[in-house]
């Protein structure tokens, strides 16, 4: 029972080092599309939805092939629904706090117009965890196969 228990911590382990990962590269896309975006002159929420959806889009084609790869089952769109929701959820709080805090944080840095980033910043590591359990247990949770035929549906680690 004991090495059951260390092989799944191991397993949750990797799954969330590779959210991580996975999650990195979605922020540098959010982050880097963002600044464009306010650098082209879009009011902060405009920019930060349509930076975060980029990201999210990326998120769960990467999340769903490899960081959750043992939970794939044959019917992607009600995945990709669920990632959706969850994302949603993760797009509202942080919206919610890079704008609450973009004031603040610009006077902080004593650069108003730069405040958006430490707001950003603040927000993104509130969402991780949000993102990361919601779709854990909802999105991506272990459930029978649904193979409908396709043998190749789940992959094995």
């Amino acid at each position: 029972m004991t090495s059951l228990s260390i092989t799944s911590s191991s397993k949750e382990l990797t799954r969330f080092t590779r959210f991580l990962a996975v999650g990195a590269l979605g922020t540098t896309l959010d982050f880097g599309i963002l600044t464009l975006l306010k650098l082209a002159g879009l009011p902060t929420l405009v920019a930060n939805s349509v930076s975060f959806t980029a990201g999210l889009l990326n998120n769960f084609t990467l999340n769903r092939l490899w960081t959750f790869g043992d939970a794939i089952h044959s019917n992607w769109k009600k995945q990709l629904t669920q990632y959706a929701v969850v994302s949603l959820i993760g797009l509202t709080l942080n919206d919610f706090i890079v704008v609450s805090l973009e004031t603040a944080m610009g006077a902080w840095l004593g650069q108003p117009e730069w405040g958006y980033l430490p707001a950003k910043v603040i927000a993104t590591g509130v969402v991780v965890f949000w993102n990361y359990f919601a779709n854990r247990a909802w999105t991506f949770r272990n459930h029978p196969r649904e193979n409908h035929g396709d043998t190749k549906t789940r992959r094995k680690d």
